[in-house]
C-alpha cells in the first residue's frame, strides 16, 4: 500500500507557510463567548461555534443527508479512481473520512478554521487549518473533485472562491456546492403555526448580510458556477422534512433527526449574529429561541427545508 501525505504534492512553493498554521498553538486558543466556544484563527470570521455541541450537530446533519441520499457522498459524476479531492470547510471531517474510507486510492485534503477533526483518520486523508477565503497555496490544475457544503454565512466573496476552485482544479475536474435555503416550507398550510421560525430565518438573512457573509446563497450557486466558467452545471433540490410527519419510513426517520439538527442549529446560527451584529443581549436571544424551539416540536407543524446540490465541470 502506498504511503503518502496528500499535502506533499498538493501544496505549491508557498504552501508550507500556510500548512504550518496547523502546528501553531494559537489555533487552539479558542475564544469563549456567551457560553459557546469559537475559533481563534481568523477570529470572528465564522459565526458558528466549534464546541462539542456544534460538532454533534454537524455529525447528526451528515447522518440526515446519508439517510436522504442512501449513503451517497456526492452527486457529481466523478470517476471511481478519482485522485485528488478537497473538502472545503470540512468541520468535524466526517464527510472527508467517509470519502477517504470508500476511496482508498484518492488523496483527500480537508481544511477548516478550527482544528476539531479527529487525530486517527484514514492514511490517505489529511486535515489542516487554513482560510479558504485567502489566496490558495495549492498547486494549480491539481484537484479532480472539490466539495463545499454548508458554507452559507461563512463566505464573503463567492465569485472569488469559485475562481480559485476553477484554477486549482484539473481540466475535467468537478466542483460540488450544497446548502440549505434560509426559509421553511409547508404543503399543508401549517406555516402559520411557526411564525417565530420564520422570524429566525429573517433575522439570520438580515444579520448575515450586514456581516458581509450572507446566508441566503443556495439559490445562487448554479448561476455563480456558470459565471465562473464551469460547464455541464446541474442542480437538484431536495425536500428535507423537519419532524417525523412524512409517510415514507426513510423520510420519517430523517425528519426526526433533522428536527433535532434544527433545534441545535437555532443557537449555533443565531447567538453570535444576534449579539454581535443586531445588538441583542444573550437573554433576549434565549427567550426568542425558546419560542422557535416550541414551534419546531409542535406535531401539528409539517414543515421542510430545501437543500440545493449543484455540480459543474471545469472544461
Amino acid at each position: 500500500e502506498e504511503d503518502f501525505s496528500p499535502t506533499d504534492s498538493a501544496l505549491g512553493s508557498t504552501g508550507t507557510q500556510s500548512y504550518a498554521t496547523s502546528l501553531l498553538s494559537e489555533v487552539r486558543n479558542y475564544k469563549y463567548e456567551n457560553g459557546r466556544r469559537y475559533h481563534s484563527y481568523r477570529e470572528g470570521q465564522c459565526v458558528l461555534p466549534n464546541d462539542e455541541q456544534e460538532q454533534d450537530r454537524e455529525d447528526l446533519l451528515h447522518h440526515v443527508r446519508n439517510l436522504h441520499f442512501s449513503g451517497d457522498l456526492f452527486h457529481a459524476p466523478i470517476p471511481e479512481d478519482v485522485e485528488n479531492v478537497f473538502d472545503i470547510g470540512t468541520g468535524t471531517g466526517i464527510w472527508a473520512i467517509d470519502f477517504a474510507d470508500t476511496h482508498p486510492n484518492a488523496r483527500v485534503i480537508g481544511t477548516d478554521l478550527s482544528p476539531i477533526q479527529p487525530a486517527w483518520v484514514p492514511p490517505n486523508l489529511e486535515f489542516f487549518v487554513d482560510d479558504v477565503e485567502a489566496d490558495w497555496t495549492f498547486k494549480r490544475d491539481y484537484f479532480d473533485f472539490i466539495r463545499a457544503c454548508d458554507l452559507a454565512g461563512s463566505i464573503a466573496d463567492w465569485p472569488k472562491l469559485l475562481r480559485q476552485a476553477y484554477s486549482h482544479m484539473k481540466p475535467g475536474g468537478w466542483l460540488e456546492l450544497s446548502d440549505f435555503e434560509m426559509e421553511h416550507f409547508s404543503d399543508d398550510d401549517t406555516l402559520d403555526l411557526a411564525p417565530s421560525l420564520g422570524e429566525w430565518f429573517r433575522l439570520l438573512i438580515e444579520a448575515s448580510s450586514r456581516f458581509n457573509r450572507p446566508m441566503k446563497v443556495a439559490a445562487d450557486h448554479q448561476r455563480n458556477m456558470i459565471d465562473a466558467g464551469f460547464t455541464d452545471v446541474k442542480e437538484k433540490i431536495y425536500k428535507f422534512p423537519m419532524g417525523p410527519w412524512a409517510k415514507e419510513k426513510r423520510l420519517k426517520e430523517a425528519g426526526r433527526f433533522h428536527r433535532e439538527v434544527m433545534v441545535m442549529s437555532l443557537e449555533s446560527y443565531a447567538l453570535a449574529l444576534c449579539t454581535r451584529v443586531l445588538g441583542w443581549s444573550p437573554v433576549e436571544v434565549a427567550v426568542f429561541l425558546a419560542s422557535v424551539r416550541n414551534e419546531l416540536r409542535d406535531p401539528r407543524v409539517h414543515i421542510y427545508g430545501k437543500f440545493h446540490v449543484v455540480w459543474g465541470r471545469r472544461p
